[in-house]
């Protein structure tokens, strides 16, 4: 099956694209995770990357991250190839990955510490993202002090405090109930609006894939392959119960159906 675009897909420029993925292969022994996957991700774009359970979207995720070295195909993120992890690309993982003996502001210093950044423009990096995401208050307080969704929300504020062209987000959401969940998406949409800056996020939620994305991109069962690559048209701020959001529901969910095993 070749890959369709259920709505027409904006044009891209791999110039202007902040992420360009060609004919990916990545293999584990003898498994095949992605075979011949390409994809361009614009500048400023919320992409969420949809799907069965072990269809490799993760590993994709992993790639750009530069994390996994394929065996053949490559990557490129602002024109530059992808050969190892680079403060270019922030990620923010399924776990909370906090270190656990930081204080929240001394979680969110943490890259920009290493990068060099002291005193008080260190401590103006970690107001700024702590802000952004609703917890200056809880500065001093340790990750073990936090709520689930809180944590993520340090977790996300570290990522930026690096400062990443492109923030890969691989189901940040996932392990968290239903309302703080919902609470999330609307908080990371809002810190997307802020500064448009390119995001590629994992879900197995059609739902929130609508709620979120700019384009859904369905991968098909392993090997995973693209097998949609849907524009999302719902103007922005969206509503879950609109009968633009219903639609759009519908769309996706006959795109990752026909890509089941």
């Amino acid at each position: 099956m070749h890959p369709i675009a259920v709505h027409p897909k904006p044009a891209h420029n791999e110039a202007s694209d902040k992420v360009v993925v060609s004919n990916l292969c990545v293999a584990f022994g003898t498994v095949t995770a992605l075979k011949d996957v390409s994809v361009d991700i614009g500048a400023g774009e919320f992409v969420c990357l949809l799907g069965p359970s072990g269809c490799g979207k993760t590993t994709l995720l992993n790639a750009i991250a530069g994390f996994i070295v394929p065996q053949s195909g490559g990557i490129r993120v602002n024109g530059l190839p992808v050969s190892a992890p680079g403060r270019d690309r922030g990620v923010v993982f399924q776990e909370y990955a906090l270190f656990p003996w930081f204080t929240v502001e001394q979680n969110v210093q943490y890259g920009p510490r290493l990068r060099g950044v002291k005193g008080s423009a260190l401590k103006m990096i970690s107001d700024r993202y702590l802000d952004m995401v609703h917890l200056r208050d809880f500065h001093g307080h340790f990750p073990g002090q936090l709520s689930g969704g809180m944590r993520q929300r340090v977790a996300i504020a570290r990522a930026l405090a690096n400062e990443p062209d492109v923030l890969l987000l691989d189901e940040p959401f996932g392990a968290l109930d239903a309302m703080t969940r919902e609470t999330l998406q609307e908080e990371l949409v809002r810190i997307w609006e802020t500064d448009r800056r390119t995001c590629v996020f994992v879900t197995h939620s059609i739902a929130e894939a609508v709620y979120l994305a700019d384009r859904i991109v369905v991968m098909s069962a392993r090997p995973g392959r693209i097998e949609a690559d849907i524009a999302n048209a719902i103007g922005r701020p969206r509503s879950r119960s609109s009968d633009e959001f219903f639609a759009m529901y519908r769309t996706v969910d006959h795109a990752v159906r026909s890509v089941r095993p």
